[in-house]
């Protein structure tokens, strides 16, 4: 049985929130499990569907669950990537400011890119290489949103492999924050070919294990994309 209370009709959706995740996070509730459905939860909490509605829809949005259509409430993994419409929620008044935009790639994506390259097995490197190959492929179907998809895979790959889960958070996050800005970048001439350049030669740095040119390469990265950001920022 699980340790729910009623609560006050003061702040409810705060309060069943709060027990929710308080049992989850205590263990009582592992990953993958089902929560009870609504129904149950009204009653052992005593407020309306409506309320545990709201909650759920809250929790799913900061990761803990994940809310299945006709099935129900499920416990996340602890590794479970945050969602798109996630990271829209939390940071919907930045996500237009494309100087912030571009600091927060710049600190996170750095940093996430220089552990990856000093960690990266064969088989990672391999995998990176696939993702890159497909990356060519694709520059030339004209298709921004299909190349941007390869990128973000790239990218929150990084961060899978880079050994801090904290930065792995991190660059997902700032994948689906730039998204938006992403492809406007990609629209501007040049923009394709300079993103699959500069991971191509990411991908040749870490290869060498030169820690120099990995910094360098990285350093170039940003360099560049500034100049993207730039020519954005004036068209505005």
């Amino acid at each position: 049985m699980l340790d729910i209370k009623a609560v006050k009709k003061v702040t409810v959706t705060e309060q069943i929130m709060e027990q929710i995740a308080g049992i989850i996070t205590s263990g009582q509730l592992k990953p993958g499990d089902q929560l009870p459905n609504e129904r149950d939860l009204a009653e052992r909490f005593n407020v309306t569907r409506g309320r545990v509605r709201e909650a759920l829809r809250a929790l799913s949005l900061v990761g803990l669950l994940t809310i299945k259509a006709g099935e129900g409430s499920f416990v996340n993994e602890q590794q479970a990537p945050f969602s798109p419409e996630t990271i829209t929620w939390m940071f919907y008044s930045e996500i237009h400011n494309l100087d912030e935009v571009y600091a927060a790639r710049k600190l996170i994506e750095s940093e996430v890119y220089l552990l990856a390259a000093g960690r990266a097995t064969q088989d990672e490197q391999d995998h990176l290489l696939l993702i890159l190959d497909a990356l060519v492929q694709a520059k030339n179907k004209q298709d921004p949103a299909e190349f941007l998809d390869l990128l973000d895979q790239f990218d929150i790959y990084m961060g899978e492999i880079c050994g801090n889960r904290i930065y792995a958070k991190l660059m997902q996050t700032v994948v689906h924050l730039r998204r938006e800005t992403s492809l406007k970048l990609l629209k501007v001439p040049g923009a394709v070919e300079s993103s699959t350049e500069i991971r191509s030669s990411l991908m040749l740095a870490i290869q060498s294990k030169d820690k120099k040119r990995i910094e360098d390469s990285i350093h170039a990265f940003f360099e560049k994309s500034k100049l993207f950001y730039d020519n954005i920022i004036g068209k505005s």
